[in-house]
């Protein structure tokens, strides 16, 4: 043991308590050990890189470049992403891609360049490969976006897998977003990010990374085009990011650079180009369509760890009726196991929980059940006696399960890299449905071991399934959640096939999205961790999760008022609308923080509820177009360099602009408003974009700016759904597009299709019908007509 590790220990035996400070510390060491015994050490290397071109083999979408120590495989699928793939590395097989790999494009052809280099054209894009194995990838203008050096490998003398480095530039004014969720985003500045999910093991801010969810999937804008770049391998490793600089020195630009070092798995990646809706459309196609939640899924979630009884919950719940505040569903933290252990209940706590949720269900309150990955390693207990007996869980390297310290206290963990284990898992979820549960969040699925040092999860040498090809923990760690996802995910289709699962995971990586979405995690209670909430969601957003949210007011310490409420007027209008907070932390409903805060909160919760046809119409879009929800300002008009450096307000969707508070005693704040006119939906005052306004925001609202011409679904004062359209400029036309959804189920509701144009001084609202325009079949209320 190094000073270090000395140090901690006692830190951890102190702060934990003598009994659990020495089992975290005896964890660390038995992970340690089994390191020691089963992973190869690194020792000579032989550095190579690829070599000059020897020759080439063309095929489908584009072909095969042989250089002298490698060769690299160019496809350009039928969607316009590009693959490319060193030492013979194809797209498959793949935990992100959704079945089976995209049909090359017939029309991409490879074809000799100029100085030795060879290129595939295709409609959207043109890939070069110089000799000497840099690959750019340009506009069919002929504007490079991207250029990848020639890689760089690092191969043990005795045999192993490779480390490699991919050094790339691109723009000078280029920025990068992305990686997964990263509290210092949505922009990510230079700087160093691992691709290692991690549990940081106490509340987060801005400053800390990795987090839970990491992947190697960026999104660069730049004044030319904007393209997604993602890197197809599970290993641990690092984005080192430098933003370009134009003009700098001599007058010259200095490119951006991204830098990826990678400690094994293949050098693949795709690209795609185009507009950020474009972009996000193709990668939906590729790695999977966002599930679609239940309509009840899109309203308020309260939660707590520690709610500790059936009284309790009923006792919140009776608050939220008495002080006329709608709550749509109520989440269940580990309190409500049996010691801790997955898939059971406290029979003393919560004697007729099945009573409980019908009770609930009456009220439309639906309950959500925590599922922790690690099963407590107890000989009688149902769950892991029928696991040991399918040979579910994973083994370390001398064919011994593998044990961790987790909640329940000794624990094994399930090895979702395997179809057979996913399956006995899932059917364990029959339990939670008997038990009235109607939707589930997992946690603890990094996965999270506890140990006094070193890294919190299973040993890097433990065995894994990695469906049929065997591995490491090395290349399954990333996907272990995702596959953990999987197997709720699917499994709740088959057992309860009428309903939409409802399936939220703390840790994920590329294509989670096709399984549910995803929170902040632990994020502290504090004015930087309601910055980080809105930077997680919307670069998760960037990254193909759409449906995401944070602990609503942090998840330790007590918020004041004040940054209570911001916190609250934030989560109103992001997808997961979630209040939470741990055993330990102050109290969480509204009515805690005084009688002005609670008719504040209100205002929040019943436009929230206002918006729900809205917000459904957006969980449709993204199911059919990959668009999140949550969108950066610079959606639409990627090429306004002011827009790409504000990370302080959002788009929701299409029509609305939200400005929320993120600093503590401000009324009135600065906002920078895309091109066009926008109207405030309280005021109904218009203002001009580009350009930025100074709007109110009292301590009762955010600000919310409507776009001209948008027409919105709005729940109308009967409950039935009405369209809020506000009037276009004159002579100009708008519109907006409707998805009617039942609130759950498997039909496949058409895309309403809205305008609304001036006719002399009548505006006019129609919905596209099949033969022609028609009458819109729901009430209209017209707003902004005042300013002409």
């Amino acid at each position: 043991m190094n000073g270090r590790d000395l140090v901690r220990s006692v830190k951890t035996i102190g702060s934990a308590g003598v009994a659990q400070g020495l089992r975290t510390v005896r964890a660390a060491w038995r992970r340690r050990r089994a390191d020691a015994a089963a992973l190869p050490t690194r020792g000579a290397e032989r550095a190579r890189v690829p070599g000059p071109v020897v020759g080439v083999e063309p095929g489908p979408g584009g072909g095969v470049v042989r250089f002298s120590r490698s060769e690299l495989r160019v496809t350009v699928d039928v969607h316009g992403a590009v693959f490319w793939g060193w030492d013979g590395a194809g797209p498959e097989p793949s935990y992100a891609l959704a079945g089976r790999c995209p049909e090359p494009d017939p029309r991409a052809v490879l074809e000799p360049d100029k100085d030795g280099a060879w290129r595939v054209v295709a409609e959207r894009v043109t890939v070069v490969v110089s000799r000497l194995g840099a690959v750019e990838v340009r506009t069919p203008g002929g504007v490079v976006l991207r250029r990848d050096l020639p890689p760089r490998w690092w191969e043990p003398v005795g045999g192993g897998e490779a480390r490699w480095v991919q050094r790339s530039e691109v723009a000078a004014d280029a920025r990068f977003f992305g990686l997964g969720g990263r509290a210092s985003g949505p922009r990510l500045r230079g700087g160093t990010y691992r691709l290692w999910n991690t549990d940081p093991g106490r509340p987060f801010a801005p400053g800390d990374d990795p987090l839970y969810i990491t992947m190697p999937v960026q999104m660069v804008v730049a004044d030319a085009a904007t393209h997604l770049v993602f890197h197809d391998t599970t290993w641990d490793g690092t984005v080192t990011l430098r933003e370009g600089e134009e003009g700098a020195g001599s007058g010259h630009d200095r490119a951006g650079t991204s830098e990826l070092r990678m400690d094994g798995g293949p050098l693949r990646c795709w690209v795609i180009v185009g507009t950020p809706a474009r972009v996000l459309h193709a990668w939906a196609a590729l790695t999977g369509a966002p599930a679609l939640p239940p309509a009840w899924a899109l309203g308020h979630h309260h939660a707590r760890w520690g709610f500790g009884s059936e009284q309790e919950v009923r006792r919140i719940v009776a608050g939220y009726r008495e002080h006329g505040l709608p709550l749509d569903a109520v989440h269940l933290d580990i309190d409500h196991y049996d010691a801790h252990q997955v898939f059971t209940v406290d029979a003393e706590h919560f004697p007729k929980l099945p009573v409980l949720a019908e009770e609930l269900r009456r009220e439309g309150i639906r309950l959500v059940s925590i599922v922790d990955a690690a099963v407590g390693a107890r000989p009688g207990d149902a769950v892991y006696d029928s696991g040991t007996a399918e040979d579910a869980f994973v083994r370390d390297a001398t064919g011994k399960v593998a044990e961790g310290l987790v909640w329940p206290g000794d624990s094994v963990f399930p090895d979702f890299t395997r179809a057979r284990t996913r399956a006995w898992w899932g059917g364990l979820y029959g339990e939670r449905l008997a038990q009235g549960f109607a939707g589930f969040w997992h946690d603890m699925n990094e996965p999270t071991s506890f140990t006094a040092f070193g890294e919190n999860t299973l040993p890097r040498s433990a065995r894994h399934d990695l469906e049929g090809r065997g591995g490491d923990h090395r290349e399954a760690h990333n996907v272990y959640a995702l596959c953990m996802a999987r197997a709720g995910y699917e499994s709740l289709r088959e057992l309860v096939p009428e309903e939409r699962p409802f399936v939220f995971s703390r840790s994920g990586w590329a294509g989670m999205q096709r399984y549910g979405g995803t929170w902040s995690g632990d994020v502290a209670t504090g004015w930087p961790g309601l910055r980080a909430s809105l930077a997680l969601v919307l670069g998760l957003g960037l990254c193909g999760v759409p449906y995401s949210g944070p602990d609503v007011g942090g998840f330790d310490g007590s918020p004041s008022p004040e940054l209570y409420l911001r916190w609250f007027q934030l989560g109103a209008y992001l997808p997961l609308f979630r209040t939470h907070a741990s055993l330990r932390a102050g109290r969480r409903e509204p009515w805690e923080f005084g009688d002005e805060i609670v008719e504040h909160a209100r205002v929040a919760l019943v436009e929230r509820r206002r918006l729900s046809p809205y917000f459904m119409t957006l969980a449709h879009l993204a199911r059919r177009t990959g668009a999140p929800y949550v969108r950066p300002l610079w959606w639409g008009a990627p090429e306004d360099r002011t827009l790409r450096d504000c990370e302080d307000a959002f788009l929701l969707g299409d029509c609305l602009l939200v400005a929320p508070v993120l600093e503590p005693g401000v009324e009135r704040r600065a906002v920078r408003l895309p091109r066009g006119r926008w109207y405030d939906t309280v005021t109904g005052r218009a203002y001009q974009g580009p350009g930025q306004v100074l709007l109110d925001a009292p301590l009762s609202r955010v600000p919310v700016l409507a776009r001209a011409g948008a027409v919105v679904p709005v729940r109308g004062a009967d409950g039935g759904l009405e369209l809020e359209v506000w009037a276009p400029a004159r002579g100009r036309t708008g519109g907006g597009l409707v998805v009617p959804d039942a609130g759950d189920g498997w039909d496949e509701p058409e895309v309403e299709r809205y305008t609304a144009r001036w006719e002399g001084s009548r505006l006019v609202v129609e919905r596209e019908g099949d033969e022609g325009p028609v009458e819109p079949a729901y009430p209209v209320k017209v707003r902004g007509l005042d300013q002409g």
